[in-house]
């Protein structure tokens, strides 16, 4: 089962990464937490997201969002 893993990183900030059921990094946060509560409620933000967000390929369309 696909899950996301809470973690301090070398500047001991927290962030999390999305884990695919074969534990093969699909994503990391682009954004480092002091607290670790925030970085949770970024992971919540993004579960609500994800199902409605769009795509762009910047590489045939570098100007507007899909």
């Amino acid at each position: 089962m696909a899950m996301f893993s809470v973690f301090k990183d070398t500047t001991k900030q927290w962030r999390s990464r999305l884990l695919a059921d074969n534990n093969q990094i699909v994503a990391v946060s682009g954004e480092g937490y002091v607290n670790r509560q925030d970085c949770v409620n970024a992971i919540y933000l993004v579960k609500r997201l994800a199902p409605i967000a769009g795509v762009w390929d910047i590489t045939t369309d570098p100007v507007t969002r899909l």
